[in-house]
C-alpha cells in the first residue's frame, strides 16, 4: 500500500476513535453516504445551451457570466466531460437533463412534439454507468416564451403549446424510469411573472392551476415519474411579480400530491431552505431539492461549503430524510472550467452530508434534556472535528482523487480536450 494511502488509514482511524467517544459509528455513517445520489445538472457543461435547432436565446430570467474555453458544443462532448466529472466524484449518481437537451438529428423538433426517442442516447448512456435520470420540461429559450409568459399566458393557443411540451416531459420522464428501473423525477419551472406590478394577480394564477391540472391528467406509476413544482421569488423580467410563487406551489403540491422543489436561490438573499425541509415533509411524504448558491439574488453560483450548505444537509441526515429528498444541483458558471464546476459543487454537496452524518447523538441528547448549554457547547466543538481524515478516506474508498488531486486531472483533461474545441 503506497505511503499515502497508508497515512488516510491511519488518519481515518484516529478519527474513527474521535467519533466513537461521541457515540457516532462512522462505518455506519459512510455505508449511508454511499447510498445518496445526487442529480448532476447537465446545463452547467454547455451555459444551457441546449442542443435543439429551433432558435430561441437564454431568457425566462436566465443568465450565464463568462466564456471560458471548452464548453461543450455536442451532446458526445457533454457527455464526455459529465464522464469525467463523475470519475472525479465519489459515489453513484444521476443526470438531471431539460428537455432541449434531446438529440434531434439536426431536426425543427418543437417542444409539443418531443417524444422518448430523442433520448435514446442519454438513455443508454445512464444504463451503461448505472445512472438514473430526471427530466425538466424547458419553458424558456423559445418564441413562444419571449414574453416571459408561458402555462399562465392569456393567449389558450400558447398556453395550449406548453401544456403539451410539459405533457410530453412527463411521458420521457415515465420512459426513462422504464429503461432504467430507476424513479425519474420530473420538475416544471416556468419564467412567468411581470417586470412590474400586476394590475391582476388572481387570473394568471387561475390560469397556471388550469394549466397545470392538464400537464398532470393522466396517471402515471410513481415508479417510474414523480412530478415536481418549482416556486421562484423573482427573477429578470420578473421582478415585481412571479405566478408560480412559494405560497402558490405549496398549495398546489400539497393539494394535487406533487413534490414541492425547494431551490437554494428562490427565496429572500437572508432566507435559507433549510428550515423548509421539516416544514414541507411534514405535509407530503417526498421533496425535491435544487441547491444553488445565490449571491444577492438567483445567481446560481458553484455550491462551496458554507453555512447554508451544512444546513441543508443536516436537515437531511439529522431526521432521517434521505430517502424522502430527492438532491439535486442547480447552478451554471462560464467563468471557470466547467468539469470542475460541477466536481467542486457535487464534492461540496456530498462532503456536506457526511458531516451532517457524523454529528453526534449526544447533541439531540442534551436538546431532549433542555440542556442547550451542552447543545450549543457540542455543535460548536463539532465545527473541528476531523471530518477532513473521514472525508479523504471515502474518496479513496471510491476510487476517486482525494484531497485536490482531482484538479490535476480536470487540468490535463482541458488541455487534451476542452482547449482543442
Amino acid at each position: 500500500m503506497p505511503p499515502f494511502s497508508q497515512n488516510i488509514q491511519t488518519a481515518c482511524q484516529l478519527a474513527q476513535e474521535r467519533y466513537a467517544a461521541l457515540g457516532v459509528d462512522v462505518e455506519h455513517a459512510l455505508k449511508t453516504l454511499s447510498q445518496i445520489p445526487i442529480s448532476l445538472h447537465c446545463w452547467q457543461g454547455d451555459d444551457v445551451g441546449g442542443f435543439e435547432n429551433f432558435g430561441g436565446t437564454l431568457g425566462g430570467g436566465l443568465a450565464v457570466t463568462g466564456n471560458y474555453p471548452g464548453k461543450a458544443r455536442t451532446p458526445d462532448e457533454l457527455r464526455a466531460d459529465l464522464n469525467k466529472a463523475l470519475s472525479l466524484i465519489p459515489g453513484k449518481h444521476r443526470l438531471n437533463l431539460h428537455a432541449f437537451y434531446g438529440e434531434f438529428g439536426g431536426k425543427k423538433v418543437d417542444r409539443d412534439a418531443i417524444e422518448p426517442k430523442y433520448f435514446k442516447n442519454w438513455i443508454a448512456w445512464a444504463k451503461q454507468n448505472g445512472l438514473g435520470l430526471d427530466f425538466n420540461p424547458t419553458c424558456f429559450s423559445h418564441p413562444k416564451s419571449a414574453d416571459g409568459c408561458t402555462l399562465s399566458h392569456p393567449d389558450k393557443g400558447i398556453r395550449k403549446f406548453w401544456i403539451e411540451h410539459c405533457i410530453r416531459s412527463r411521458e420521457i420522464g415515465a420512459a426513462m424510469g422504464q429503461a432504467l428501473g430507476k424513479t425519474c423525477v420530473t420538475n416544471v419551472w416556468i419564467p412567468d411573472g411581470m417586470k412590474d406590478t400586476p394590475a391582476d394577480r388572481v387570473a394568471p394564477r387561475a390560469r397556471l392551476a388550469e394549466s397545470l391540472d392538464a400537464v398532470f391528467k393522466k396517471q402515471i406509476p410513481a415508479k417510474l415519474n414523480l412530478d415536481a413544482v418549482e416556486p421562484k421569488l423573482f427573477g429578470i423580467g420578473s421582478e415585481s411579480y412571479v405566478v408560480g410563487s412559494h405560497e402558490f406551489h405549496l398549495g398546489y403540491a400539497i393539494s394535487r400530491k406533487k413534490l414541492l422543489t425547494l431551490d437554494a436561490g428562490h427565496y429572500h438573499p437572508t432566507e435559507g431552505i433549510a428550515d423548509k425541509i421539516s416544514s414541507v415533509l411534514q405535509y407530503m411524504p417526498e421533496i425535491l431539492l435544487h441547491v444553488s448558491r445565490g449571491v444577492r439574488w438567483d445567481s446560481d453560483h458553484v455550491v462551496v461549503l458554507n453555512d447554508d450548505l451544512l444546513a441543508i444537509a443536516r436537515e437531511i441526515a439529522a431526521n432521517g430524510f434521505e430517502k424522502r429528498v430527492h438532491i439535486g444541483l442547480d447552478y451554471f458558471d462560464a467563468s471557470i472550467n466547467r468539469v470542475a464546476a460541477w466536481t467542486i459543487g457535487t464534492r461540496n454537496m456530498i462532503r456536506a452530508l457526511l458531516i451532517a452524518l457524523l454529528e453526534s447523538p449526544l447533541i439531540r441528547s442534551a436538546e431532549a434534556a433542555g440542556d442547550f448549554t451542552t447543545r450549543l457547547a457540542l455543535q460548536e466543538e463539532a465545527r473541528t472535528l476531523p471530518f477532513g481524515a473521514v472525508w479523504d478516506y471515502y474518496c479513496e474508498q471510491q476510487n476517486v482523487p482525494v484531497g485536490d488531486a482531482w484538479l490535476a486531472d480536470v487540468k490535463s483533461y482541458e488541455k487534451d480536450v476542452l482547449s482543442k474545441r
